[in-house]
């Protein structure tokens, strides 16, 4: 092509329009670029985290109170072999009829759970008399729920497991 042939497309109209074009999507994009792009360095940003310091070691005053010691717990004598106590374990012998373990030593309390045959627990209290029977309170070694009063006259002395 020719540069004669472009001198008859280059009229003061086709100039004057491109001029105008060329402007307004000058001014166009600057809008754009200051209206969409985020606020500048000068502006302080959200705060995402707030900072708290952390406590002084502030020395605190003597008291006349001694500091408070720890409870003494019940000791038990050790079982002779063959005995029942806490801390050994049992399990039920009911010829297959299964044993009510209860809420409180006695036959009147009410019924927690039914022992079955060779379920062994270990006893964690007693022993308590109640109603004509040695009562002790037995804990499943697998199941901590599964506890209650339940009497001597049904349960087996096992080896610890």
């Amino acid at each position: 092509m020719k540069l004669s042939h472009l001198r008859r497309y280059a009229t003061r109209g086709v100039i004057i329009s491109a001029l105008v074009l060329g402007t307004l999507l000058t001014a166009a994009t600057a809008y754009a670029l200051l209206w969409y792009l985020p606020p500048s360095v000068s502006e302080s940003p959200l705060t995402a985290l707030t900072w708290i310091p952390g406590p002084t070691n502030t020395a605190r005053p003597p008291t006349d109170t001694p500091p408070p010691t720890s409870t003494p717990t019940a000791t038990y004598a050790p079982l002779a072999a063959g005995e029942m106590g806490v801390g050994s374990y049992v399990q039920v012998d009911t010829g297959g009829s299964g044993l009510n373990i209860r809420n409180a030593p006695g036959l009147n309390t009410s019924i927690e759970f039914l022992g079955f045959d060779a379920e062994v627990f270990e006893i964690r209290d007693g022993p308590r008399e109640a109603d004509g029977y040695t009562w002790w309170y037995l804990v499943t070694p697998v199941d901590s729920s599964r506890a209650g009063w339940a009497a001597a006259s049904f349960l087996a002395l096992v080896a610890n497991p």
